[in-house]
């Protein structure tokens, strides 16, 4: 079946699209533990001398991607990841675009808070009309 006639299945789209997100927290992940220091200086962070922070950061966006895994694979047997997978990126929005204007301005952090929001309102609403396709299927 071609690529696009599957996305008219609410249960493909809803785990296409959670694919896409654990990509894109794995990208993230390992970019917080591997890039260079001298790089995320040029996104705009003050000078970093300490890794640590940005290495337990990477880690906690590898741990998500499996849990957005989990949900993408067993929707039905993960449906509290994919609560858990709203309400992350529901905070990570608040804290994103809160510590951006109020803190320190960094673009980068800002346009992160913008695309977690995004991200939540897609895992919501993808996840909604898959719920309600089961609802009528099963009816």
């Amino acid at each position: 079946m071609p690529f696009f006639q599957k996305l008219k299945d609410p249960s493909f789209r809803f785990s296409f699209f959670m694919w896409l997100v654990a990509a894109h927290s794995l990208s993230t992940g390992l970019g917080l533990i591997f890039l260079p220091s001298g790089l995320f200086e040029k996104l705009g962070y003050s000078m970093i001398t300490e890794r640590f922070f940005a290495v337990q950061g990477g880690v906690f966006h590898i741990v998500m991607c499996i849990g957005y895994l989990m949900a993408a694979i067993k929707k039905e047997k993960y449906e509290g990841v994919v609560h858990l997978a709203i309400i992350a990126k529901l905070f990570a929005t608040v804290f994103l675009i809160t510590y951006s204007v109020v803190t320190v301005w960094i673009w980068v952090v800002f346009l992160s808070g913008i695309f977690d929001l995004l991200m939540g309102v897609f895992i919501y609403f993808l996840y909604k009309q898959y719920k309600n396709n089961i609802f009528l299927e099963a009816g």
